[in-house]
């Protein structure tokens, strides 16, 4: 069942602004980073690379960047920081919770405590050369209800301070994406949303409070970009080839057969109106709420090209919509 369908491919943001419904993830291009031995990044990066994707992306249009402090143990943020620096028409939101030590790029821990999310604030805010965090998201998904509200209240004060402009919660649970809804500050989720995984109640708690869908895993870790086959095996260094709980898209670094199965079941409908598999699954998450803001992943310039070709398009017209949602329901049953 379709939530709100619209044609437009922008969005209104928190203060007004409009800018296109397409952000970019800025998670791979942090490079490798790892907790003991299990790989947490998505493999080499060229900084280079990275950068001029990111300043095509802007030249294409895209206006929003999503980090976090941890991506890289903080070198992404220190290349978004690089390639944006303080100008104030683009918008960059980054996320904390994750310590890592940026000299062994390891995890050292998860923590939610006022010091530490100040701290936090101001190494991002050097990290990414702002003069003001536009976007801050707390990054603990299952961080326990009734503990959260010390942390927005501390987010409240930042935002008071002039440091930060808005915050949100990258959680999966509608039960903590409503619990601070109605604070002065709060405006977006952060969570997984794919056309494997179209997750109505969240969805419900974003139009309910008018907040902003910022959809992580939009392209099922790539598994949407069509570049895999059942042979392809991601390297030592990329996360899909790490055993984790939540990796349910790739299984020992290869697709997760059930999901090639239904990815294969969709392939074509997807690519309605010509677009590439890529565009079409990010033309699929704006035709189910005009809430979405997807922000696929990348880390080369052709990548950002792609990403961003989809907004020519808009979304998937409703009778594709409902002939995927048929498709995959046979395959569940």
């Amino acid at each position: 069942m379709l939530t709100k369908p619209d044609t437009k491919t922008t969005i209104n943001l928190w203060d007004g602004t409009e800018i296109p419904r397409l952000g970019m993830g800025c998670w791979a291009i942090g490079g490798p980073f790892y907790a003991g031995d299990t790989p947490l990044g998505w493999g080499e990066v060229d900084d280079k690379e990275s950068i001029a994707a990111i300043h095509r992306a802007i030249e294409l249009g895209i206006r929003f960047f999503d980090t976090a402090s941890n991506y890289g143990a903080g070198h992404s943020e220190e290349v978004l920081g690089e390639a944006i620096g303080n100008r104030s028409d683009v918008v960059v939101a980054t996320k904390f919770g994750f310590a890592t030590n940026p000299e062994t790029k390891q995890a050292t821990g998860a923590f939610a405590d006022a010091d530490f999310i100040r701290r936090s604030a101001e190494t991002s805010l050097r990290r990414l050369k702002r003069d003001r965090l536009d976007l801050l998201q707390f990054h603990l998904n299952d961080f326990p209800l009734e503990q959260s509200d010390d942390v927005f209240e501390t987010l409240e004060k930042l935002r008071g301070e002039g440091k930060v402009d808005a915050f949100g919660w990258s959680t999966d649970y509608p039960d903590r994406a409503a619990r601070h809804a109605a604070r002065p500050g709060f405006v977006s989720v952060q969570h997984t949303m794919n056309v494997f995984k179209p997750v109505p109640d969240m969805i419900s708690v974003i139009d309910r409070y008018g907040l902003i869908s910022i959809n992580r895993g939009p392209l099922a870790m790539g598994l949407l970009s069509g570049k895999f086959s059942a042979d392809t095996k991601v390297g030592d260094k990329d996360v899909r080839g790490a055993s984790l709980d939540w990796m349910v898209y790739f299984k020992d670094g290869r697709i997760a057969p059930d999901f090639a199965a239904r990815l294969q079941a969709v392939r074509e409908l997807l690519k309605s109106g010509g677009r590439t598999l890529t565009q079409g699954a990010l033309a699929w998450l704006w035709a189910r709420s005009s809430r979405t803001l997807p922000i696929p992943g990348f880390r080369t310039v052709a990548q950002v090209e792609e990403n961003a070709g989809a907004l020519a398009e808009g979304p998937l017209p409703p009778a594709v919509m409902t002939e995927i949602d048929e498709t995959l329901a046979q395959l569940r049953t």
